[in-house]
């Protein structure tokens, strides 16, 4: 794996909420990461002026917004991103087959297959453990419900789903060598845990499978923040060899 190969599978996990944070992270890091992650408070507090922040500086966006609404809702909304010109864009497979084959079929009619947003949909998310599952009535298994999830969601169109590194191989066992899946729950060896549940390092979410690797805090709350994502750089290679 060359050093440029492993820098694109780290997404930066833009967690700010101005303009301005986005223009100072996206010239620290814009030769250090293969993209940035735009999520929720970001969007809410700034709006699609977010998207097109990082894309002035070169940048590629993962819209991490986790849609979950009534297909045609979802649908469009999912229009609305690949117009933006975003590189990834996610919902919930939880919102099941119907909402995920509308977005998928309204994405790929409006654009080419080079100028599409990859499409992925969340599983069971990072901070969630078997006792939050059942709270809400899911008595199966947190890697069985992953997996479930992951094929269901290649069937409806899905390019490929987020979730927890634990669960890589056993989503390429069931979906293919081809289904991306993007990994949050990263943790570089040098970095504090926080409230992530099911976790590993990036060298071994890499030699399990990983596409791409979400990573925020570990470099955003670094001495050296560029010096923290060339070090991941560095524990990706070890992966990827």
């Amino acid at each position: 794996m060359t050093r440029d190969e492993a820098k694109n599978k780290i997404i930066f996990a833009l967690d700010v909420d101005n303009l301005k944070d986005i223009d100072g992270w996206a010239e620290k890091l814009s030769t250090k990461v293969g993209m940035f992650k735009v999520g929720k408070e970001l969007f809410t507090s700034a709006g699609p002026a977010a998207v097109e922040a990082v894309k002035r500086h070169g940048g590629e966006v993962f819209l991490d917004l986790k849609y979950h609404d009534i297909p045609n809702t979802v649908a469009q909304a999912m229009l609305a991103a690949g117009r933006l010109g975003v590189k990834l864009a996610n919902l919930h497979a939880l919102g099941g087959p119907e909402m995920m084959e509308k977005a998928s079929q309204a994405v790929r009619k409006e654009f080419s297959d080079n100028e599409r947003p990859r499409l992925l949909a969340v599983t069971i998310l990072t901070s969630s453990t078997q006792d939050t599952l059942k709270a809400v009535g899911i008595e199966h298994p947190v890697e069985e419900m992953v997996v479930r999830l992951a094929k269901l969601a290649k069937e409806s169109g899905m390019d490929g789903v987020v979730a927890s590194p634990l669960e890589i191989g056993a989503i390429r066992a069931a979906c293919g060598p081809d289904f991306l899946i993007v990994t949050p729950g990263v943790r570089p060896s040098f970095a504090a845990v926080d409230d992530q549940k099911r976790i590993m390092t990036p060298a071994e979410a890499v030699k399990s499978g990983a596409d791409y690797l979400v990573i925020g805090r570990p470099i955003a709350k670094a001495t050296d923040p560029v010096q923290a994502a060339e070090l991941i750089v560095d524990e990706i290679m070890a992966g990827g060899q």
